[in-house]
């Protein structure tokens, strides 16, 4: 069974740079079964799809997002990371890290493994 753990800081100051690591089990970021995405939901908003990496280390972003947005991987910790630099209040959600098996899912499906998601506040 594959598990998945947020963790990162809860409050980021603006213009600072969030970081979110997701920790994993039960699976390698090399499966190939997988993408391993963020997607975040801003309060009273929608899911949004942030960024997916795969097995191979190519990595997609939401165009809305792309010029603030890296996920790298380290495979030795089963872990990967975003990074989303110059955050403004707007940025403020509960973000969720995903194995999903279709690119830019916003819901799990069947065969799809979710984070309990982690709250992170944008504010000075």
């Amino acid at each position: 069974q594959l598990q998945l753990q947020e963790s990162g800081p809860g409050l980021v100051k603006p213009s600072q740079t969030l970081s979110l690591t997701c920790t994993f089990s039960g699976a390698t970021s090399t499966s190939q079964n997988y993408f391993w995405s963020w997607i975040r939901q801003p309060p009273g908003k929608d899911m949004e799809w942030m960024g997916a990496i795969n097995y191979s280390g190519s990595a997609w972003y939401s165009p809305s997002l792309k010029s603030r947005t890296s996920i790298s991987r380290d495979t030795s910790k089963n872990q990967f990371t975003l990074f989303l630099s110059s955050v403004t209040p707007e940025d403020t959600a509960v973000y969720y890290c995903a194995a999903v098996t279709m690119l830019m899912s916003t819901a799990p499906r069947d065969g799809d493994y979710w984070g309990q998601g982690t709250q992170v506040t944008v504010s000075s």
